[in-house]
């Protein structure tokens, strides 16, 4: 007796979706007839394809040539025959699926790279590009000509730019000062910048309708962007003893908890950086302090100049628990990856304490591949969550 799958009701298909994991396992699943394409775009309208879970980090790698990118999937070892034409230049944050950048204008311009119309061209809507950003004091932006991309530090976005553009907010670190600016699309014309009395800002996260930053000495911000655009800023945790870690990155895992991760590296008389420890930290909201977390559990990191991002590993085969995946970013002390290319980069294992570097799959036999690949770079890698559109 053959059975008629184009017939399957919608609640049997979305029991299907949400038994999937990649998303070119929901590009399969669409494939298969006009009806599941029809089931597999409703379930992206309504969300249910937003979340993390649902989408294995992977790494976004330049090639080094006419600014070819190509992608690497550190569950599996396997680097993707898709080549992505974007530039050469240093992205400073990829979130939502959408990587940032600053343009020699100083414009803040956002780009998935995975949206293609037929042909294999960008769609019109994957590129959006924002107002210059020209800062209280313009003199902030002498020096950093020759290098735009370097004088914006991080970036983040609160929601997807095209399928939820009325909640989207592009939150930005910017130099020399490492102060903090913002604007709502569909609502803001310009930038606001954040002048108050904070600044030294490290890092900063979206958490349900909030934003967290800590600065470089670890004080913890929390502050709402109001309907007036401004921000309320308050004093959510206090500096803790001097630490002096290179890099601050801030995590949320879920919805009532957050995570600092301290990096610390070696610069070597060249400017090579070496990555030697890890500590977490987690944040107790009531007594406003953070305190020395000694496991992650099933959660794996990946951590470098894209927006922190959390998964658990028990999802995505070839995921290893308890681990941070690190990418060679940005310090501010050593901005150039260095004659050799991009080198500090590997696995974390936080119960024993041990590295792996030059390798993500701790499991392969090899590893040689990614490592030639990285090499010939000269812009350093970013971790990406690609989006599909239906």
């Amino acid at each position: 007796m053959s059975s008629d799958w184009a017939k399957l009701c919608d609640q049997n298909l979305d029991l299907v979706l949400e038994k999937l994991v990649a998303s070119s396992d929901y590009l399969r699943f669409s494939l298969v007839c006009k009806s599941w394409h029809s089931a597999a775009k409703d379930y992206q309208r309504r969300g249910k394809m937003s979340t993390f879970d649902h989408h294995p980090p992977m790494l976004l790698i330049s090639t080094g040539k006419n600014g070819i990118w190509r992608l690497y999937n550190v569950m599996n070892d396997r680097i993707f025959d898709l080549k992505l034409k974007l530039s050469n230049k240093r992205f400073c944050g990829s979130s939502k699926g959408w990587l940032i950048a600053m343009d020699k204008s100083f414009t803040v311009t956002l780009t998935n790279p995975f949206v293609r119309a037929k042909g294999g061209r960008m769609k019109e809507n994957s590129i959006i590009r924002l107002p210059p950003l020209i800062p209280q004091d313009p003199d902030d932006l002498v020096g950093w000509a020759h290098a735009p991309n370097y004088f914006l530090l991080k970036a983040t976005l609160s929601a997807d730019p095209i399928l939820d553009a009325n909640n989207c907010i592009v939150l930005i670190i910017y130099e020399d000062q490492c102060q903090m600016a913002f604007i709502r699309l569909n609502k803001d014309p310009t930038w606001t910048y954040v002048y108050q009395h904070w600044n030294g800002i490290e890092e900063v996260v979206h958490v349900e309708d909030s934003f967290y930053a800590v600065t470089i000495r670890n004080y913890l911000i929390g502050f709402d962007i109001t309907s007036q655009s401004n921000s309320d800023e308050k004093l959510v945790a206090k500096r803790r003893a001097p630490d002096h870690p290179q890099k601050t990155y801030l995590v949320n895992p879920n919805e009532k908890e957050l995570w600092m991760v301290h990096k610390h590296i070696d610069i070597e008389d060249d400017k090579t950086q070496v990555t030697y420890e890890f500590k977490i930290f987690e944040l107790d909201y009531e007594k406003g302090k953070w305190s020395a977390k000694k496991t992650l559990g099933d959660v794996a990191l990946f951590l470098g100049d894209n927006s922190s991002i959390s998964v658990l590993a028990s999802k995505f085969p070839g995921c290893q628990p308890n681990c941070i995946y690190f990418s060679h970013d940005d310090t501010r002390v050593a901005h150039d990856v260095g004659p050799h290319g991009p080198h500090d980069f590997g696995v974390y294992n936080v119960a024993s304490g041990s590295f792996h570097f030059g390798v993500f799959n701790i499991t392969s036999e090899s590893g040689t591949c990614i490592r030639k690949l990285i090499k010939k770079s000269r812009s350093p890698p970013i971790w990406v969550v690609p989006k599909i559109q239906l």
